[in-house]
């Protein structure tokens, strides 16, 4: 499929040649940001047994039905030391939070509500139902599936897989993305820019997406205009899974991204997206290896990566909510259009999206405030003020 396609095209494109993603067999100490490879169950209940929640005296129920009964103190249940004996009647166990459940035992009576002097121990209350137990699998049981496949290891889902006294983890391993800039006027961050030169900002900004979502971004440096140097950059690559080249995307003389991958084996599979900004994405494969090439207009290109890179690296489809718009916004022209938003609650708690005034490709600023696309479809009609659309999260709410 070549020439122009659809957004929705594109992402179904994109899945189905994904690049197949490997699986490592990491420590939780090294698990976290990383995406699960397999759904992660528990090798063991938590608690493992029923478990005092307070500090006090495990005693049976039935002794304790009046005030005032006296019992005698038998033994301790600190935790990580439970008491091996069993209740009869009469009798109570001293316990501390997080001990095992003396066999016998039904009832924690708080050292509170009691007194004691030397191993008799008189409760001043009297209880009708069973309190302050802990009973075994109260969190989750074993064998119960923890944390799901697909799912990104964050402090929550680390902690429970800890618990379940799950020790490593399969998660997939971060897809090296090259980043291969192209064009004579660019110079690294820094530099002394004589006329015409700007400063390279792309490679930096998608190498920090990149981390974002999982993966990790190869620098391949800033191949000029010829298709002599861009070839020389695609050669001297190695193990890299998404190629990621910026710029040299259009159809001008100095644009020779797509015919230098063409000539170094990529078969193309879509060559335009009818979105707005980012028409000149393109997407080749070569076997195994993908190259997705976005335009060099850095908002262009941090749109689409957004838009069409995330999906490749993390696996992991985009979040999408609804939001009224906070101003009146034009019909909409034969391409898709993803409108860079600010998000703000109003006073009735209402999610209400901002599109920023200047919309052009070439600007970085409005990232600064903008936490969302504002999705248009082709030929939408004009939306007035409070009307709901679609929105793509790109930042924090």
């Amino acid at each position: 499929m070549t020439g122009m396609i659809s957004v929705e095209e594109a992402f179904a494109q994109l899945k189905a040649h994904a690049p197949g993603l490997k699986v490592d067999t990491v420590a939780l100490e090294a698990a976290h940001g990383r995406i699960l490879a397999e759904d992660v169950s528990a090798a063991a209940s938590r608690p493992p047994t029923d478990m005092s929640a307070m500090d006090g005296y495990a005693v049976r129920l039935s002794d304790v039905k009046s005030p005032g009964a006296e019992l005698n103190v038998i033994g301790e249940s600190p935790a990580g030391n439970p008491f091996t004996g069993k209740l009869d009647q009469g009798e109570a166990v001293r316990i501390f939070t997080g001990g095992e459940i003396p066999a016998g035992a039904d009832h924690i009576v708080i050292q509170e509500d009691a007194d004691r002097t030397g191993d008799t121990l008189i409760c001043r209350e009297a209880y009708e139902a069973p309190q302050f137990i802990r009973r075994a699998g109260l969190d989750f049981k074993q064998g119960d599936r923890l944390v799901e496949a697909g799912s990104r290891l964050g402090a929550a889902e680390l902690a429970l897989i800890a618990a379940g006294n799950i020790g490593t983890v399969s998660v997939t391993r971060r897809p090296r993305v090259g980043i291969l800039a192209n064009g004579n006027e660019l110079k690294a961050p820094g530099s002394t820019l004589s006329r015409g030169e700007i400063a390279n900002s792309n490679p930096v900004a998608l190498a920090a997406l990149i981390r974002d979502w999982g993966g990790e971004p190869v620098d391949l440096g800033t191949a000029s205009d010829t298709m002599e140097s861009i070839a020389s950059h695609i050669e001297a690559a190695t193990d890299i899974d998404i190629f990621l080249p910026v710029g040299g995307a259009s159809v001008g003389d100095h644009d020779l991204m797509r015919p230098a991958f063409a000539a170094a084996g990529f078969t193309p599979v879509f060559e335009k997206i009818a979105v707005r900004p980012g028409k000149p994405t393109w997407f080749s494969t070569r076997g195994p290896d993908v190259v997705l090439g976005l335009p060099g207009n850095p908002a262009s290109a941090l749109v689409c990566a957004w838009l069409f890179l995330k999906p490749l690296v993390s696996g992991t489809p985009h979040r999408r909510i609804k939001a009224a718009v906070a101003t009146d916004i034009g019909a909409n022209g034969p391409r898709e259009h993803f409108m860079r938003a600010r998000i703000e609650v109003d006073g009735q708690g209402q999610l209400q999206a901002h599109p920023v005034p200047n919309q052009d490709s070439s600007l970085i600023t409005p990232f600064r405030t903008s936490a969302a696309l504002l999705r248009r479809l082709p030929n939408a009609p004009a939306l007035k003020k409070g009307e709901l659309a679609d929105i793509l999260l790109i930042g924090q709410l």
